[in-house]
């Protein structure tokens, strides 16, 4: 008999990775002047952020789907805000990247997420330098390296624009656990679209004012509504199934699933793009990287699952030890080196262990600990 409980999660994680393809793969086709030839990233990531903002609104206000959340202005002014800003600067450079890079080696880039979030996880405090999660960012590091290196068509304008974006997105991961979790708000994907995608939009329109309204003015760029209004509703859409994702699989399944995405965005993007052309050394490098990824999100689920394990008393523990110790001694000595060590690696912030998918535009914040891989804000 067949499961119908697994078969939806089946066919939400494989809504969400052709969703999440789909966008990022849209997006290098309307931007690259190859092709569509809309060379304004900032007017097309604010066209996603006012659709979006709008039907937010309209959920919210109008149909009352959901609830809004009861905010202050303090709240507003103190989270909301900074989470926007660096929201908005990651879409900004992310999708800049387009311009100058392929997409199969923006995907390779984003292996770097994990060591953007774990080093500004440890800047703000929120999670403690450790050895070998040390280690395994560095097999990222010198794995993209090593891929960089072998990229044919290797840009270096492009290539900062896109780390800069996942620095930015990951200081953003780090503020939404610190500013929004610590105060106890929760907001779902609507909500968070509803507060957010506004304030994003305004902190945009700046750059877009003084980059690209110029250009509109003086050359001819075509505008297709259809083509807009699809490419906004993608994104939209990606961010509900990231959603549903979420609320069926934990962080393993994301995990992996983003990996998997991630193998099939590089294998489509070489046949839809005949000029993303991938290298032997850009492959090695990857695999790399991935290794690294891979070790890491290990060492993440182990710690989550450490974290979650019911705690003993300490008559059941000391009980424990000693039945063990009498059976090779007759002398009982405490054992309080577990004790130490699983305090040690359950005190982590979880900012490193957010990964979102750059490409959705936006995440629910109340199960940002449980996501894993590169990965839920964002709109590419």
């Amino acid at each position: 008999m067949i499961n119908k409980t697994l078969v939806l999660t089946y066919l939400y994680l494989l809504i969400y990775i052709l969703l999440s393809s789909g966008v990022i793969l849209y997006n290098k086709w309307v931007l690259s002047p190859k092709y569509f030839n809309f060379p304004l990233p900032i007017t097309l990531t604010m066209i996603h952020m006012g659709f979006s903002g709008a039907v937010a609104f309209l959920l919210v206000r109008v149909f009352k789907v959901v609830t809004p959340v009861k905010m202050s202005f303090e709240i507003y002014a103190t989270c909301v805000i900074p989470i926007s800003a660096f929201f908005a600067s990651s879409l900004w450079f992310g999708n800049t990247a387009y311009l100058h890079i392929s997409v199969a080696f923006i995907q390779m880039l984003k292996a770097l997420m994990p060591v953007a979030t774990f080093v500004m996880a440890v800047v703000c405090g929120t999670d403690k330098p450790r050895c070998d999660v040390f280690l395994n960012m560095l097999l990222v590091s010198v794995g993209v390296v090593i891929s960089s290196y072998g990229e044919i068509h290797f840009n270096v304008v492009g290539t900062l624009y896109q780390v800069t974006g996942i620095f930015a997105e990951a200081l953003r991961l780090v503020l939404t656990q610190v500013l929004l979790q610590k105060k106890g708000l929760t907001l779902n994907p609507i909500t968070s679209l509803y507060y957010i995608a506004p304030c994003s939009f305004v902190f945009l329109f700046v750059p877009w004012y003084l980059l690209e309204k110029p250009e509109m003015q003086v050359s001819q760029i075509q505008f297709n509504l259809w083509i807009f209004f699809s490419n906004a509703l993608c994104a939209l859409a990606l961010n509900f199934s990231i959603f549903l994702v979420i609320g069926r699989t934990g962080a393993v399944t994301i995990r992996v699933a983003g990996v998997l995405k991630d193998w099939i965005l590089i294998a489509l993007s070489t046949v839809i793009f005949p000029e993303s052309t991938i290298t032997g050394l850009n492959i090695i490098g990857y695999a790399i990287a991935l290794c690294g990824v891979v070790m890491y999100n290990y060492i993440k689920v182990k710690d989550v699952r450490a974290s979650q394990q019911p705690a003993e008393s300490l008559p059941e523990r000391i009980t424990k030890d000693w039945k063990l110790e009498k059976k090779s001694s007759d002398i009982f000595v405490p054992n309080n080196s577990s004790d130490s060590s699983r305090g040690g690696s359950g005190g982590n912030g979880a900012a490193s262990d957010l990964n979102v998918d750059v490409e959705a535009p936006l995440l629910s914040t109340s199960r940002l600990s449980h996501i894993g891989r590169t990965h839920l804000i964002r709109d590419p």
